[in-house]
This record gives C-alpha cells, sequence and structure tokens, in this order.
C-alpha cells in the first residue's frame, strides 16, 4: 500500500530489533529512511517468531517490510523451513527431466523413485510434515500452513527427506493423484532488501472479493476480456505472477444463472477450459499464468489481482 507504516530493522548483539516508523512513505523512501537514520534496512522475517512479534505490535495497520521482487527477476526454489537451505547439490535430487514447469509449477513434491518433482501449487495432494502426518490432501499453501499450526512446518531439505517412514509414504502415493506429493520445496522471485537468504514467507492470499476492492480503490477494476487483444494483453502482464492463477472479473450469478463482467460488459468472447461447469454458488473466474492461459470457475483464494488497463 502507498500509505503504510514501515519497519526498519537493527541488531542489538544477535537479537533482531524492530523500530516503528509512524510515517507515510513509499517502499524506496521507507527504506533510505532506514538506511539514514542508523538502522539496517527495512524488516526482515525469517520465522514465525519475528512474525508473531510484529503482528503484537502492528495490529491491524498495514506496513512495509524488506520483501520486494524485481520486475524481471528470477525464480529460485527454496525450502519451507527457513533455516534449512537449498544448495546446488540438491538438483541432484530431482527425478529426470524435472523440474519442468509445465503450467507454471512452483511447489515441489517426492514422485517417482523418492526423487523430486515440480507440479501446481493449486493441486491439492497429500503432503508430508515435520515431525508430524496428515491424513488430507490440501494445496501446498494450505498445507503449508497446517504443518505450521499443528507441527513444525513442511518437511524440508534432504536429510529429513532421508529419514522418513517409506510405509507410511506409500500408503501417501496410493492416496495421491498421480503419486505426487507436496514436500516443502517451493520457488518464487522475491528477496529480502538486506540481501539475506531467509526463506520464510507469510503471504496474506486475497480472496476475488478483496482483490476487486483493492483494484477498484488503488486503481480502476479488476481485469475484462472481451476479445483475443485483451487476452494476450493479459497474457503478457501475467509473465511475472507467482501463482498459478490471476483473478478476473468474471462473476458466476446464480439467481439469473449467468456469467457477467463486474465492469458490465456482456460476456461475448470466451475461453474456458471447462465451459459451463459450474459447481456452486459465488463463482469467480481465474485465467492460468501459464499454459494456454485458459479460463476455470473457482471459489479458491489462492490467486491474485490482475489489474485493468
Amino acid at each position: 500500500p502507498a500509505n503504510s507504516l514501515y519497519v526498519p530493522t537493527s541488531f542489538r548483539s544477535v537479537l533482531l530489533q524492530y523500530h516503528f516508523i509512524n510515517e507515510n512513505k513509499s517502499w524506496d523512501q521507507a527504506r533510505l529512511y532506514c538506511k539514514d537514520n542508523n538502522h539496517t534496512d527495512l524488516a526482515t522475517v525469517s520465522s514465525m517468531a519475528d512474525m508473531n512479534r510484529l503482528r503484537q505490535h502492528l495490529g491491524n495497520r498495514n506496513t512495509w517490510i524488506g520483501l520486494y521482487r524485481e520486475a524481471n527477476g528470477s525464480r529460485m526454489w527454496q525450502w519451507s523451513q527457513p533455516d534449512v537451505k537449498f544448495n546446488e547439490s540438491q538438483k541432484d535430487e530431482w527425478y529426470t527431466n524435472e523440474p519442468n514447469d509445465v503450467n507454471t509449477e512452483n511447489c515441489g513434491t517426492l514422485w517417482t523413485d523418492k526423487k523430486w518433482a515440480d507440479l501446481s501449487c493449486d493441486r491439492k495432494q497429500p503432503f508430508i510434515c515435520y515431525d508430524g502426518e496428515n491424513v488430507q490432501s490440501l494445496n501446498w499453501t494450505d498445507a503449508q500452513s497446517f504443518c505450521r499450526n499443528r507441527h513444525t512446518d513442511l518437511i524440508s531439505g534432504p536429510q529429513q527427506i532421508k529419514k522418513l517412514d517409506w510405509g507410511m509414504m506409500n500408503a501417501l502415493v496410493h492416496k495421491s493423484q498421480g503419486g505426487f506429493i507436496f514436500i516443502g520445496l517451493f520457488r518464487d522471485a522475491w528477496q529480502w532488501s538486506d540481501g539475506s537468504s531467509f526463506s520464510f514467507r507469510f503471504w496474506n492470499l486475497q480472496t476475488w472479493e478483496e482483490a476487486l476492492y483493492y483494484c477498484r480503490h488503488h486503481h480502476h477494476d479488476l481485469v475484462t476480456i472481451t476479445n483475443p487483444e485483451d487476452q494476450i494483453w493479459v497474457q503478457e502482464k501475467t509473465k511475472n505472477a507467482s501463482s498459478p492463477f490471476v483473478w478476473t472479473g468474471l462473476r458466476y450469478t446464480c439467481s439469473l444463472g449467468f456469467w457477467f463482467w463486474v465492469s458490465d460488459e456482456v460476456v461475448h468472447y470466451k475461453n474456458w477450459a471447462s465451459p459451463g461447469q459450474v459447481n456452486e454458488c459465488d463463482m469467480s473466474g481465474a485465467m492460468e499464468t501459464g499454459g494456454e492461459h485458459k479460463w476455470f470457475d473457482s471459489s479458491h483464494n489462492e490467486y491474485i489481482c490482475v489489474n485493468s488497463k
């Protein structure tokens, strides 16, 4: 947000100290302020302990932290547990021709022959928590939240994976779609402004309604796609998206039984992956950021907002 608090950091011995500055600045201005006023940089959040400290002091206020993404930044593989680092030698753990990044696959799984494969984070698969088991299938983000709330985190790193009970693993494989089991491996293009390598992320995912409000408040509206030219424009805009789908301004009305654009445009042009398959009310339209960029109906909340032109 353009008007918000921001949090610089400084170090006292080995204890991370947060200092709250109640001034409205842009992200770049806030970072310069931190550096010019004897702080280290904008805040780095390295664990849930850091996150809980910030939430305790901030309440419902918005604040800048040091996490940013360059426009053409490359996605880097990381582990969900912030104290486990991904290094070059771990690339030997991938299955042949993996990762192949089909349809924007930013999450890691255990697959054939106990090797790794990338998969869409939106898929619902069994998963493995560190120091705990599970009996359900979730998308990767929900699986991470489940593990952090009930155990430690998603299992992370070759050393933890090699200690798995493979009898339990075989049972999970039989429950999974395609034999994929989520682990704590993910990739994104985000990095910390102070140069630290912490992989900790704690995203506040937007629902469709929140995305609509944000776009109308800060820009114009959620995107409307009325012709092939609009479709191509949106595809270009989503190249740097970190999620497999982006919200559009499509909404389904159960009372009238049809899809409509929130901009009041009629839905003439269509690019559905599976047209007409509406299974519940309050569905919204999302476009995949990879593959053929088809449209999907969804009520999930792991997508991001695309702004209009």
